[in-house]
């Protein structure tokens, strides 16, 4: 069965690039968030295999995000997706329970490695 996989970036383009690059690989999207609010909420709704997670967002960052939902389930798999330049918050997410990091603009083989790391 295909992995179903919440896709959270405040900008519709980066999540329709991520989009693009799952589905052309047989990933299911179980929904889109465009804040950290709304990513906590569609996860408890849709308990997705994966959370590909942007740091940089309105009403609550990805990192807060991220804290939130590891504490509701601690075996969530969560990838931060950034713009380059943001160390102390890559570390900070990787602390706080992500599996991985990817850096933005996306490269599509990195982001299926990152994937099949965390998920198979």
């Amino acid at each position: 069965m295909a992995k179903s996989i919440l896709i959270c970036d405040d900008a519709a383009f980066m999540r329709m690039m991520i989009k693009d690059i799952l589905v052309k690989n047989g990933y299911n999207i179980a929904g889109e968030a465009e804040n950290g609010l709304k990513a906590i909420e569609k996860y408890n709704e849709t308990k997705p295999d994966l959370v590909m997670m942007d740091i940089t967002m309105p009403e609550m960052d990805g990192i807060q995000a991220l804290k939130k939902i590891k504490a509701h389930d601690p075996s969530a798999n969560v990838i931060m997706c950034s713009a380059m330049g943001q160390q102390a918050m890559v570390i900070e997410s990787i602390q706080s329970g992500a599996k991985d990091f990817i850096v933005k603009p996306f490269q599509a083989d990195r982001v299926l490695e990152a994937v099949k790391k965390a998920v198979g």
